[in-house]
């Protein structure tokens, strides 16, 4: 059997639809799974070893230059890729009007489907327009956990309960001396994923500084990844302030996952990095400060604190007692849990 799966953005979402993936693979070990992702993000949908082919698109970079002969061409050539094999079900786990366009170009086999969502979750951006395409809608509860969404879809496509903790299945590449980032510590360390682009997701410097001196006293360095100008600035004034930080340079997307993997602690804000940090089961605390926690958070792991709710953004102390019940889990000698570097 080949399946599509087309769910092309953002970062987070990437990374909450690789359990759909598992579950079809333990349900149907045969079947070749192919992905259509955006370009930026096929590193990451490549650490899936259960996902056969990857086809990128370009839809960020294509719509500022439609009419170049370059686009033109570009999108032929992944138009000819869609068209490669005869898929048996294409899903469409975003649910937008752009992703089923996708989901119609690609070539079924007979008695193929085209499988998507009835409707949309709370808060979701979901397209109605975007049922045209299908050939099956699958309905989802209103508050239902991205991850169990995309789950579900597959499941009540192909015949079979979702069941069993959620499994990411991400496997990092194997890393040379060579390949090694010049930023990259020896030692255990924390990362804060403090940035974000809505403000209101943000939680407070002066919060970040007084976990950061928590950390000093266990002899944790933090280090700082940002992802704009904005971002870099704020990583700056943070670590003015922090006797054990560190600001990171700009981070290319593979990199900053590497971040999040090795990373002895991680305490971030709802965004991407933060999800991936929780999807390799890493000691992860989330701080959801104007977001509604049931949507995202990791409930897949014991080494997962989930803290705060839409409106009411975590207290230092909350915080604080999350970092002790994870560190009291932790020997910091082992903390990265990675394979060693390969000569």
């Amino acid at each position: 059997m080949n399946i599509l799966i087309v769910r092309v953005s953002s970062l987070g979402d990437v990374v909450h639809n690789m359990p759909m993936v598992s579950d079809i693979r333990r349900h149907y070990p045969d079947a070749n799974i192919d992905w259509v992702v955006e370009e930026g993000y096929t590193g990451l949908v490549r650490m899936n070893h259960d996902v056969r082919r990857i086809i990128p698109i370009a839809l960020r970079r294509w719509r500022k230059s439609l009419s170049s002969a370059a686009t033109r061409a570009e999108i032929s050539n992944f138009r000819q890729q869609l068209k490669q094999d005869a898929y048996d079900i294409v899903f469409d786990t975003q649910g937008l009007l752009k992703t089923s366009v996708v989901m119609r170009m690609a070539r079924l086999a007979p008695g193929g489907q085209r499988v998507g969502l009835a409707n949309a979750t709370e808060g979701s951006g979901y397209e109605p327009l975007s049922r045209i395409f299908h050939t099956k809608s699958v309905e989802v509860g209103l508050h239902t956990h991205a991850v169990l969404r995309a789950r579900e879809v597959a499941a009540k496509a192909l015949g079979y309960g979702v069941d069993g903790v959620a499994d990411f299945n991400l496997h990092p590449p194997a890393m040379t001396s060579a390949e090694r980032p010049a930023w990259l510590p020896d030692e255990p360390y924390a990362v804060f994923f403090h940035g974000t682009a809505r403000a209101a997701k943000q939680w407070p410097n002066a919060n970040w500084v007084r976990i950061a001196a928590l950390l000093a006293e266990r002899d944790l360095p933090v280090l700082l990844p940002w992802g704009s100008d904005a971002e870099k600035k704020t990583a700056e004034q943070l670590a003015s302030q922090m006797t054990n930080a560190q600001v990171l340079p700009k981070l290319p997307l593979m990199e900053a996952v590497l971040l999040a993997q090795r990373a002895a602690l991680v305490i971030g804000v709802d965004t991407g990095l933060t999800h991936i940090a929780a999807a390799f089961n890493r000691p992860t605390i989330e701080l959801y400060c104007d977001s509604p926690r049931w949507k995202t958070e990791g409930n897949w792991s014991s080494q997962i604190i989930n803290l705060g709710e839409l409106g009411a953004p975590p207290t230092v102390e909350q915080v604080a007692l999350a970092v002790d019940t994870l560190t009291q889990k932790i020997d910091w000698r082992k903390a990265a849990g990675v394979e060693p570097t390969r000569e």
